[in-house]
């Protein structure tokens, strides 16, 4: 009956045994775990590369703390051996007993360290202009001079 219904020129196929059909099963399920093993050992490989540089970077991170961190040890050693730490402390200590705070702190500073206030650093801005005259004025008198015992 079954060959009768098949168009003219259609053979039929054999049906596979059962035989092959586990053989083909099998064939298939190894292939899928070949590629899943296949798989796995990539992604591990590359979990493993970036844990690998996760872990460098934590270490140059790391190195780089330390370094940071004994730079600044090393700058406050310096600061506590000539005497800088001690200077600010008694200006910050003076500042904050002052009855009235002061308008402006930073001159309040400048002025207990000893920096010159703005009005005196004027003063000694046109004094040394003064005194850069009188030299130019004596270097000239000097060329007249030697002109004069040249000449005689």
């Amino acid at each position: 009956w079954l060959a009768r219904s098949r168009p003219c020129g259609f053979e039929s196929r054999p049906t596979p045994t059962a035989e092959a059909t586990a053989a083909a099963r099998v064939a298939v399920e190894a292939g899928a775990a070949a590629t899943a093993a296949a798989r796995s050992n990539q992604q591990a490989a590359a979990s493993g590369r970036a844990l690998a540089r996760r872990q460098q970077r934590s270490r140059e991170t790391m190195s780089s703390h330390k370094t940071s961190d004994s730079k600044k040890e090393e700058f406050r050693k310096y600061l506590e051996k000539s005497g800088v730490i001690d200077a600010l402390t008694r200006v910050l200590v003076g500042l904050y007993e002052e009855a009235e705070r002061p308008a402006n702190a930073v001159d309040y500073v400048k002025r207990y360290m000893g920096a010159s206030a703005s009005g005196d650093a004027e003063s000694l801005r046109r004094e040394n202009e003064e005194l850069k005259q009188q030299l130019d004025e004596a270097k000239q008198e000097i060329e007249s001079l030697k002109g004069k015992i040249a000449a005689e």
